[in-house]
C-alpha cells in the first residue's frame, strides 16, 4: 500500500506568525503580512501543507511562472485565494518583488452576515491556474482595503472591531468580484474555446447509445477534461452562456429524455436507467422540474 503523505496543518495565526518567523500578531483571528517579510523557505517545493483560515494574497514576481499547463507573466499583481483547510503544495523559489496577504481565521466572521455568503465567492476554490491578475490601479483598490483592515485591529479592540473588519473584508471581496468579471471578459477568445471545447464533450457523452453504464455526468468530470477546477468552468460558463456546467448538463438530458420519450415505447424507468439514473423517481423529479410536466404526461401529449 502507497504511504499517505503527510500534511502538515497551520491551525492558528500566532502559529502561522512563529513559523514565517513575521512577528507576533496583533489580532489573535486576522492578520495582514508584508510577503517580503516571511521567511520563504519553511516548506521544501512540492511539499503539502493546509492552513485553518481564508488566505488572500496578492504577489509580484519576477518575470514569467508556469503554473498548470500555462505560462503567466507576473509583472502586475497576481490574486490568489484559498479557503480554510485547502491542501495546497509549497512551489519553486522564484523571486519576488512585493507582495501582501491577509490571513482570516474562520471563528472571526462567525455570527456576521459575511460568514453566511462566503460560500458566494468560489474564487477560494479555483486552481493557481486561474488566479486573479490585476493591473496597478486595482491593486491599489485592494490596499486600500487591506489598509483599513489592518489599521481597526491594530487599534483598541472594541465591540464594533468585528463588524468592521468583516465589512472591509467583504469590500475586497466583492472588488475582487469585479476584477475576475472584467478578466472573464478580456479573456474572451480563450474562454470561447473552452466553451466549444464544453459544449463538445457534453454531446459526444450523451450522444453515447447507453448512459447506463456510463452513469450521469458531474461537473467535475468535465471540468477535468478541460483541465479547469470546477468552480472556475462554472463561473466561466456563467458568464458566457448564462447557465452554469450543471445546468448545461440538466439541460442536456432533458433534451435527451424528450427524443427517448417521443421516438421510443420505452417505458418511463427503462428511459431513466437508459439515461443513467439509479433510480426513476429522480428522473422523473429532474423532468418536471424543468419541463413543468412529468415525463407521462409530457409524453401523451406529444
Amino acid at each position: 500500500m502507497e504511504k499517505k503523505e503527510k500534511i502538515t496543518t497551520i491551525k492558528t495565526i500566532s502559529a502561522l506568525h512563529k513559523l514565517y518567523e513575521c512577528g507576533t500578531p496583533k489580532h489573535p483571528l486576522v492578520s495582514v503580512v508584508d510577503l517580503k517579510a516571511m521567511r520563504h523557505d519553511v516548506f521544501e517545493p512540492g511539499t503539502p501543507y493546509q492552513m485553518a483560515f481564508y488566505v488572500i494574497a496578492c504577489k509580484r514576481f519576477k518575470g514569467e511562472i508556469q503554473y498548470g499547463r500555462s505560462r503567466y507573466d507576473f509583472e502586475e499583481g497576481t490574486m490568489m485565494f484559498t479557503s480554510p483547510l485547502q491542501v495546497v503544495s509549497a512551489g519553486p523559489d522564484i523571486e519576488m518583488e512585493e507582495g501582501w496577504a491577509l490571513f482570516i481565521h474562520p471563528d472571526l466572521l462567525h455570527g456576521t452576515d459575511l460568514d453566511k455568503k462566503m460560500h458566494q465567492y468560489t474564487f477560494f476554490h479555483y486552481e493557481a491556474n486561474e488566479a486573479l491578475h490585476i493591473s496597478d490601479e486595482e491593486n491599489a483598490v485592494l490596499k486600500d482595503c487591506v489598509k483599513k483592515i489592518e489599521r481597526e485591529y491594530s487599534l483598541n479592540i472594541d465591540k464594533h472591531t468585528v463588524a468592521l473588519i468583516a465589512s472591509n473584508v467583504e469590500l475586497l471581496l466583492n472588488y475582487c468580484t469585479r476584477f475576475y468579471d472584467r478578466q472573464f471578459i478580456t479573456r474572451t477568445k480563450a474562454n470561447a474555446d473552452i466553451v466549444q471545447k464544453f459544449e463538445t464533450l457534453l454531446n459526444d457523452y450523451f450522444t453515447k447509445e447507453s448512459l447506463t453504464t456510463a452513469g450521469l455526468p458531474d461537473v467535475k468530470y468535465f471540468a477535468s477534461r478541460l483541465h479547469l477546477s470546477p468552480n472556475y468552468l462554472s463561473d466561466l460558463l456563467s458568464k458566457h452562456t448564462g447557465k452554469t456546467t450543471q445546468e448545461h448538463i440538466h439541460l442536456q438530458l432533458v433534451e435527451r429524455a424528450k427524443t427517448l420519450l417521443w421516438s421510443t415505447t420505452k417505458s418511463i424507468s427503462e428511459i431513466a436507467y437508459d439515461l443513467g439514473f439509479e433510480y426513476p423517481s429522480h428522473f422523473t423529479k429532474l423532468f418536471k422540474a424543468k419541463t413543468g410536466h412529468p415525463p407521462k404526461e409530457f409524453r401523451n401529449a406529444g
